[in-house]
């Protein structure tokens, strides 16, 4: 036999490993690094990205996203001055604020919408008008925050009259259980969590469906995806992607509470886990609803118009600020 024909078979087998190898490159290659600026846990933008990255989602669809945690103010600031291009915990509020401010930033798409609550377990404090004189502990940089005063005013409260400690939300759990002001300002997971804990705890209604029914709107956009207008306008393609790994989520979690509620309560105890995989269930307070934000304008304008309300937003935010581009 002639060393040639000894040598095809292994010639072959370099050729179908070069082969695969190339392949291996190109789906390498195929998946670009993105990052994204979320709130650290427990908070609304924090819930989908540990299912993203353990149901790899970001992979499958061509993306490999790092999510960076911060509080609320340093949240908003490195998004605003373009340290992240991309954020996850974008809040309509403190959106709108940006763009007023002059930082050209959009509304890709809304994940949660809007569900709030203040707690009390003094006897003084039955409802939110017997706030004015004590203290409050609240998120106040949070579009949760900012809403909750609007519901507020549209009860007669004076706001004003009510001290505000300042917390980040990680926080607002630990000053509830602990009674450490005469009420707190809160909500989904961290309400979850808190009622787990403290079961005699009050909730004060802050009369939500009526008084938004009253403005004229349908529903409350709340907290969602967010991206510098200039990169959204360069990668319609990542913003496509980024939608639909943001639908997987959601829906895998729609589908799965118990193998979601350890990811989106990481290290909790079971019988808070089960509270957490019958939050997702009932979805009344934790109220994830993906819709496009084009979808949904005149409800993101309702949104703002709230934030002038309350003087929190100085003007009306520019339409560019609502993502209107089509999504799949």
């Amino acid at each position: 036999m002639s060393m040639k024909l000894l040598q095809w078979p292994a010639l072959a087998l370099a050729a179908t490993a070069f082969a695969a190898g190339g392949a291996a490159d190109a789906r390498a290659q195929a998946v670009e690094k993105l990052t994204i600026v979320i709130f650290a846990p427990p908070s609304l933008g924090a819930l989908l990205p540990p299912v993203i990255k353990a149901q790899k989602l970001d992979i499958a669809n061509g993306l490999d996203i790092t999510f960076e945690e911060r509080t609320p103010d340093a949240y908003a600031t490195q998004f605003n001055s373009g340290e992240f291009k991309i954020g996850g915990s974008a809040s309509l509020t403190t959106l709108g604020l940006a763009d007023v401010r002059g930082v050209k930033v959009t509304y890709l798409f809304n994940l949660f919408d809007y569900w709030g609550a203040v707690v009390t377990s003094r006897d003084s404090v039955k409802t939110l008008k017997d706030l004015e004189g004590k203290e409050l502990a609240g998120a106040r940089s949070t579009t949760n925050y900012q809403m909750y005063e609007f519901f507020a005013k549209k009860q007669g409260v004076d706001v004003s009259k009510i001290k505000v400690v300042n917390t980040a939300p990680p926080g607002l759990v630990s000053y509830a259980i602990a009674d450490r002001a005469d009420a707190v300002q809160i909500w989904e997971p961290a309400y979850t969590l808190m009622i787990t804990k403290k079961p005699s705890i009050r909730t004060i209604d802050l009369n939500i469906a009526k008084t938004w029914k009253d403005v004229g709107a349908n529903t409350i956009p709340y907290l969602g995806v967010g991206a510098h207008t200039d990169w959204a306008n360069a990668n319609p393609d990542k913003v496509q992607k980024l939608y639909t790994i943001y639908k997987a989520a959601v829906e895998w979690v729609q589908k799965n509470p118990e193998e979601a509620a350890p990811l989106l309560a990481k290290g909790a105890p079971p019988e808070e886990l089960k509270a957490v995989a019958a939050m997702i269930k009932s979805n009344e307070r934790l109220a994830m609803k993906l819709t496009k934000s084009a979808d949904i304008k005149k409800d993101i304008e309702a949104v703002y118009k709230a934030g002038m309300d309350i003087n929190y937003l100085p003007s009306m935010p520019s339409a560019a600020s609502i993502y209107d581009k089509p999504l799949r």
